[in-house]
């Protein structure tokens, strides 16, 4: 069904003073945020409802968004995270059968600007040279010389702790194995009442549960959590205030920690936990949980220019000499200089060689800068699961 768009005008202003014109769908009036861009070209509602860009407007780099809908299934979260989206045309047809809502209609729900006809390459060789900023988005009568004071003055992600924000209460997590199943294609010649009633024509059946672990929600994505179970942990997920003695009341059999947004720098009252934790069970860490584990390794992060962020960022395993195309989305990295000597570098990001994995040389812990979830993304990394699950083996005998 054609989407519902706006026809007012809309425009993002960077704090350098750079404009970019085009027109609002979904919300209007004003929003800001660090700008960022994402190169993935499918996953748009994935990247909409991750945790990890709270605080961001975000750029798609793939030319046309919103072909195929909303649908709840895909979410990343219970709710969108992003303060503004930047595309470069809105697709006037949603076509496909798992469609339940337009991108246009689920923007305005949720109180969301969105601005389509935004020349997002211009946009992104801008960013790439001038490196990330902080950005006005709006559809008010407003000069571009006050939107980049305004933006500029405006928080970005430096010092910020938007894990506060996002961070859950205590739940576990798919406690009757259902909504971690693989999905796979339904029979469309199924009448309705035999697609629910043969369920292994829609999912997979769940391994058992063999590992129970517990999981720090710094903003932890939904895929994330499905495929811990779908590679038999139970997963106990806590709020990312819970303290270091309270996870080992607990008695899981590992810990993981999750990804997240914000400047990892912000959040020592973390870094404090993770560190007690360190050496009492094994630690598995992705992304932010990967920048934590830093600082709790008694290194430090830097931010990055403009960021990694889409499904084509290729990763060197310096252990085997493997390359694999990996799923990102941060802003900071692991500053490799200020490490301990009883921290090893396992991986390297091959555009511009920056720390991607660590691994603690006595302590059973590792972990990676990206997201071997995927979703959207290439599943090259997905082996990082089943790692994991050796790891609590090889701790348990």
């Amino acid at each position: 069904m054609p989407q519902q768009t706006s026809s007012s005008p809309a425009k993002l202003v960077l704090e350098d003073g750079r404009a970019f014109f085009g027109e609002a769908f979904g919300a209007s009036g004003s929003r800001f945020g660090e700008v960022c861009f994402n190169t993935s070209m499918t996953g748009y509602q994935e990247v909409i409802t991750d945790p990890s860009y709270r605080g961001q407007i975000v750029a798609m780099t793939y030319p046309l968004i919103g072909n195929y809908g909303v649908n709840a299934l895909d979410a990343e979260s219970h709710e969108p995270h992003v303060r503004g989206f930047v595309i470069e045309e809105l697709s006037e047809l949603t076509s496909n059968w798992r469609s339940e809502e337009s991108l246009a209609d689920y923007f305005k729900r949720w109180n969301i600007i969105g601005i389509q006809g935004v020349d997002t390459r211009a946009l992104t060789k801008h960013l790439r040279s001038r490196g990330a900023m902080k950005s006005m988005l709006t559809t008010e009568a407003i000069s571009d010389e006050e939107a980049a004071k305004q933006a500029a003055v405006s928080d970005g992600t430096v010092g910020m702790d938007f894990v506060q924000e996002v961070s859950q209460p205590d739940y576990r997590w798919d406690p009757k194995s259902v909504e971690s199943r693989c999905w796979v294609q339904r029979n469309p010649r199924r009448t309705e009442h035999e697609a629910e009633s043969a369920t292994s024509d829609v999912f997979e059946p769940l391994p058992p549960a063999k590992y129970r672990i517990v999981a720090y929600d710094f903003g932890i994505k939904r895929n994330i959590l499905r495929r811990l179970r779908q590679n038999g942990f139970q997963v106990e997920v806590v709020n990312a205030k819970t303290s270091a003695a309270d996870v080992l009341a607990r008695n899981p059999d590992g810990v993981f920690l999750s990804n997240g947004p914000g400047d990892p720098s912000a959040l020592d009252y973390i870094h404090r936990e993770v560190k007690d934790l360190i050496g009492q069970k094994p630690i598995f860490a992705i992304c932010l949980g990967h920048q934590i584990l830093g600082h709790a390794f008694g290194g430090k992060t830097f931010k990055l220019k403009f960021g990694h962020r889409g499904g084509n960022q290729p990763v060197k395993d310096l252990r085997s000499d493997k390359i694999a195309i990996t799923s990102q989305n941060h802003g900071y990295a692991v500053d490799d200089a200020s490490l301990p000597s009883n921290i090893e570098v396992t991986h390297l990001n091959l555009n511009d060689q920056t720390v991607e994995g660590l691994r603690h040389k006595e302590e059973p812990v590792f972990c990676v800068q990206y997201h071997p979830e995927a979703a959207p993304g290439p599943h090259d990394a997905r082996y990082f699961f089943e790692e994991f699950a050796n790891l609590i083996d090889q701790t348990r005998s």
